[in-house]
């Protein structure tokens, strides 16, 4: 924090957006002398009737990463390392909500964009997929649950990596062969989507496609993030593509389902997930 201050001054600041609008906006004041920093997260929109608010124990996290990230050392993941950081969160807004607010997506959307901010703060890199594109599926006998990859964004001497979880998750997803034995459903497509990642002196990383067709009658939901705005990229570089939502009918005919949604999905429909691509860093020569 001291050698950021040194280099940028003692003051930084980021904001993003949801999808549906709702601003995260982030100030940090950084004492030069002691290094010890304050987080200030007002600006930021209220608690939205949906499930994406996020608990304050999200940022917290969300921010110790991102520190962790930063300092280029491996030092142990432990609360001292918040113990230079003061944080400033409005109540009843979208990252610390009412006790009786849906949450469920703040861990797994919210906190992606969280991580995004402040690394935007930072000028750190380009934003990455914001999202861990949560796809379940399943009947009256059944469930299954998975996140799905997408890209990462390039930063000041990288490429943004292709078809990879990025910062908040700690998933693998089921192996093609698995997913077919066990479950009545068969993965028609599952590659990177390319060119889906900013153009820069440094590109972003693809998404992927994920295709998939149910062998009998189920119920398929989507929670998901970065289909209506582009993930940014950084110092010249170009945004990367939005993810999309697709239902696949029997007719051909193709529906975009939008970001959160669940449908039923019948024998020779197929779901279509495109997920984003990270932003891209710095002007293309």
């Amino acid at each position: 924090l001291k050698s950021f201050a040194a280099e940028h001054g003692t003051s930084a600041r980021a904001v993003d957006h949801m999808d549906d609008g709702t601003p995260i906006k982030l100030t940090i004041d950084i004492d030069e002398e002691t290094g010890d920093a304050t987080f200030d997260f007002t600006g930021t929109g209220p608690q939205v009737l949906g499930n994406h608010n996020a608990p304050p124990a999200v940022t917290y996290s969300a921010v110790i990463y991102s520190l962790r990230s930063l300092v280029g050392l491996d030092i142990p993941l432990n609360q001292g390392c918040l113990a230079p950081v003061k944080f400033v969160i409005p109540p009843n807004s979208l990252l610390n909500p009412s006790d009786d607010a849906g949450v469920v997506g703040g861990n797994v959307l919210t906190s992606q964009r969280v991580v995004d901010v402040v690394l935007r703060a930072f000028k750190a890199c380009a934003a990455s997929q914001g999202c861990m594109n949560n796809l379940t599926f399943g009947d009256d006998r059944f469930g299954y649950y998975e996140t799905i990859a997408g890209g990462a964004g390039a930063g000041p001497t990288w490429e943004g990596r292709s078809g990879v979880h990025t910062h908040c998750t700690n998933t693998r997803i089921t192996d093609p062969e698995i997913l077919e034995r066990r479950y009545p459903v068969v993965l028609r497509q599952f590659a990177l989507r390319k060119g889906s990642g900013g153009l820069g002196k440094h590109t972003g990383g693809d998404g992927v496609i994920r295709e998939i067709e149910p062998l009998r009658p189920l119920v398929m939901s989507i929670l998901s993030e970065r289909r209506t705005l582009h993930p940014y990229g950084m110092a010249g570089g170009q945004e990367a593509e939005c993810g999309r939502n697709l239902l696949i009918r029997k007719d051909g005919v193709i529906v975009n389902i939008g970001g959160r949604c669940s449908t039923s999905i019948d024998v020779g429909e197929r779901l279509r997930l495109e997920t984003p691509g990270g932003g891209g860093y710095g002007k293309k020569d």
